[in-house]
């Protein structure tokens, strides 16, 4: 068995949009080198300043390099049959499949990781990386951040790796297409084995401990699996597997409490890899604020975290289609719901522009709390019940008013006969228009399953 022991210098950090500078090659067979190839490469592109700092290539070393494809067939031979081998592989295996597919190779081979052969073979160090690694193994790594020397560097460590494995850790990791060549490099195998096949939330930490993605699940390890099953070249997949260290997860009794559950933890801890749902929140909302003058007035304006409205909308059109049926169900004034700006109800306006029919704030007040109290009862209010995760309890979802109130289990349903009762064993979600029509789609799909309240 032949492994190509491979290192490449980019010009970033994801091979859709950027070049290889420099690539080695080493051919090795478990026991010593065999063969080596390096060269620069043109990659036809600027190379930012920082990575010529990093690396040391720059612009005059590669002006007469040449291209990748003109390298591609020679690559290609040395890398066929032979099992992928790199420092962090993911990386530099999709930087060499993209630039081969370009160049009309199709490159499919096995790969091996050493960061993940080290972690299992040699527990217990200070550190990974592949400086820590040759500096606590006394292996010499001369033009670090070249290809030729990492390359070289990382074959000598293979070649202690081949030597300790006296558990057949390689063999296991090259037997069928073993998910740990399709993981990222720093997390655990382990932590993706103890996930559950059931409806959840998962979460994905960086190095630092913090969230940097949240995802719904019907099956959470099928789901998270899948976050892996490919290697795309672009760089939010790359920065993405790159940056994930360890995975968490939350089990809920169905897919509905899953979207719940996933929407209200992205808006609570907005991770960086998320981005359909930040910054989907009602835009507006009806309130009622009393004047100078004693007048309740009704407005429509952007929602705001610390004001609750009496009912939120995704655009003012619809807030004020919604605010003018009020005005001629319950006889108020468009100047009074900032809809006009002069009253033009009842016997039409006084000389001073007020309303005549309106111009006592207590009758008028009186016709806005009847507004309001219509409000109020013509929102529902209903608990969605549906299967627990144990055999002995139920899931309840609370829309109170018509905003989702929060979720959790219940042991029987004598809970659905006291509202304080019931709030007591619910865990308070935040509202939004995306939930709340989720939980409405439901209860319309499945009508038996909501209770009235």
């Amino acid at each position: 068995m032949l492994y190509a022991i491979v290192d490449i210098e980019t010009t970033g950090s994801y091979a859709m949009g950027n070049g290889i500078t420099e690539i080695a090659i080493v051919i090795h067979d478990g026991r010593q080198v065999l063969d080596f190839y390096e060269t620069l490469v043109n990659p036809g592109r600027p190379i930012p300043y920082f990575i010529q700092n990093l690396t040391g290539i720059n612009h005059e070393m590669v002006a007469k390099a040449p291209s990748f494809h003109e390298v591609a067939e020679h690559v290609y031979s040395l890398l066929q049959d032979k099992i992928f081998v790199a420092h962090n592989v993911n990386f530099d295996y999709s930087f060499v499949k993209h630039h081969l597919q370009e160049a009309g190779f199709t490159l499919d081979t096995r790969k091996l990781c050493t960061v993940r052969l080290s972690r299992k073979i040699m527990p217990g160090l200070n550190g990974y990386s592949l400086g820590k690694l040759c500096h606590q193994l006394n292996v010499g790594l001369e033009n670090h951040h070249r290809a030729g020397g990492d390359a070289l560097a990382t074959a000598e460590i293979f070649s202690m790796l081949v030597a300790k494995d006296d558990k057949m850790v390689i063999a296991g990791m090259l037997k069928g297409r073993n998910r740990e060549q399709y993981l990222p490099p720093h997390l655990p195998v382990e932590q993706l084995d103890s996930l559950p096949a059931t409806p959840g939330v998962y979460y994905f930490y960086n190095a630092k401990g913090k969230v940097i993605y949240v995802g719904k699940a019907v099956n959470i390890i099928k789901r998270v699996k899948s976050h892996f099953s490919n290697n795309k070249a672009n760089k939010q997949k790359q920065d993405f597997l790159r940056e994930i260290y360890r995975i968490s997860y939350k089990e809920c009794a169905t897919e509905l409490m899953a979207h719940i559950l996933e929407s209200t933890e992205i808006r609570k801890l907005w991770p960086v890899y998320n981005r359909s749902q930040r910054g989907y929140l009602p835009r507006f909302g009806l309130f009622v604020y009393e004047d100078r003058q004693g007048f309740k007035r009704f407005i429509i304006e952007k929602a705001r975290q610390n004001f609750k409205p009496l009912f939120t909308f995704n655009t003012i059109f619809e807030g004020h289609q919604w605010l003018r049926e009020l005005i001629s169900e319950f006889e108020l004034c468009p100047r009074l719901c900032y809809l006009a700006k002069v009253a033009d109800c009842g016997d039409g306006p006084t000389p001073a522009g007020e309303c005549s029919v309106h111009s006592q704030h207590e009758a008028y007040n009186a016709q806005v709390d009847k507004a309001i109290d219509w409000i109020a009862r013509h929102l529902p209010t209903f608990a969605f019940i549906d299967k627990g995760i144990a055999e002995n309890e139920e899931s309840c979802i609370l829309i109170k008013g018509g905003n989702l109130y929060g979720m959790g289990y219940i042991n029987n349903r004598d809970s659905l006969r006291s509202m304080a009762l019931l709030e007591q064993q619910l865990e308070p979600m935040q509202d939004n228009d995306f939930i709340r029509n989720l939980v409405y789609k439901h209860a319309a799909q499945f009508p038996e399953r909501c209770f009235n309240l």
